[in-house]
């Protein structure tokens, strides 16, 4: 095992700090990646904070990596040294069960490896990509096309493919009229990716503040939802909902922007229960849905896809002495629209 430099959590309360994490050698199936960026979602946070359950701390998070192949295992055949690559939120999996098989690996039946705070075959606890290096089985490693920008690409593998694959899953295209909840991290992938997939798409946000914005990276329109007129003006009309937002919504308003069979699928996680009139979802015959990452072979699809339509987030680039700061403004809704570490920073 090698021991490589990291910001660390320590705890739910104190800031991140300089510390170091533990790689395990290169086994036969690895890659060890020299980590070159390293995007900040808001998962990281809630993480950290203890929202989503407890924490094993000290805990490195990060699970939007991107960086060079330094040295491959004896049966690695996906990867070579020098490699652009990247690796989202999964390291692992059981590779066998239906969903394994299924190409869902995102939905394995015995549950997959988190790239932080998950549990090896060992017992050890994963950590993540606020570091210099991480080892990665080549299955869970994918290949960055070159076209997109290194500094770029990072929050592709998290933010990108959790709005990519509830897209494509339901058929966001030609003649189908979607919204996208939230111009924040995850929506402006959405909006960018829904347009590029053909379909007709709105911003419903809070406020007209990112209206701009959001026209410019290929909205359709742009509607305020603290103004109540919106659900009355958009009351059965869209086919699908991605709502990116992980703060509490009355659910049942937004369901009844739904046309007949369509479906309101969430990505954002607040921590809060959501509460559903269930006769909202009888009207129109409605569904509610949740949607995690996707399949590694989808996200290699995803990435292929926003090199083919030049799609990248928009990000402001930080160094690792920043992160606190970062993390404070991500909670602020103070970004457009996505953070990403420069790990050089991190090196000696």
């Amino acid at each position: 095992m090698t021991l490589v430099p990291a910001y660390t959590a320590v705890s739910a309360t104190e800031p991140l700090t300089p510390g170091v994490v533990s790689r395990r050698a290169v086994g036969p199936t690895d890659v060890l990646i020299e980590i070159a960026w390293a995007g900040v979602c808001h998962s990281d946070i809630h993480t950290v904070r203890g929202d989503w359950g407890e924490v094993p701390y000290p805990l490195t998070v990060g699970h939007e990596i991107v960086g060079i192949v330094t040295e491959i295992g004896a049966e690695v055949t996906r990867h070579q040294v020098g490699d652009r690559v990247g690796v989202g939120c999964m390291v692992g999996s059981c590779r066998e069960c239906a969903n394994c098989l299924a190409g869902q690996e995102q939905y394995c039946l015995r549950g997959f490896v988190d790239t932080y705070n998950g549990t090896e075959p060992d017992g050890s606890v994963t950590q993540g990509g606020y570091s210099t290096h991480i080892v990665v089985d080549e299955h869970f490693t994918l290949r960055v096309p070159e076209s997109i920008p290194f500094e770029k690409a990072a929050p592709l593998l998290c933010a990108g493919i959790t709005t990519y694959s509830p897209l494509r899953r339901w058929n966001a295209g030609p003649g189908r009229k979607v919204a996208v909840i939230g111009l924040g991290g995850l929506g402006h992938m959405a909006v960018q990716l829904a347009h590029a997939l053909g379909a007709e798409v709105t911003v419903l946000s809070q406020s007209l503040r990112k209206k701009d914005d959001g026209l410019r990276l290929g909205a359709d329109d742009y509607h305020a939802t603290s103004d109540p007129a919106t659900f009355t003006k958009l009351a059965n009309t869209f086919d699908l909902i991605v709502n990116t937002v992980s703060a509490p919504l009355d659910v049942d308003a937004y369901l009844g922007l739904l046309t007949l069979h369509g479906t309101l699928v969430n990505v954002g996680a607040p921590p809060e229960p959501a509460p559903v009139t269930l006769f909202t979802l009888f009207e129109n015959q409605r569904s509610f849905a949740g949607s995690k990452i996707g399949g590694i072979a989808e996200t290699q699809e995803m990435l292929d896809f926003c090199a083919e339509h030049d799609i990248a987030p928009e990000v402001e680039i930080i160094t690792a002495d920043q992160i606190n700061d970062a993390w404070e403004r991500v909670l602020a809704a103070d970004v457009r629209y996505r953070f990403v570490i420069d790990i050089s920073t991190l090196r000696p």
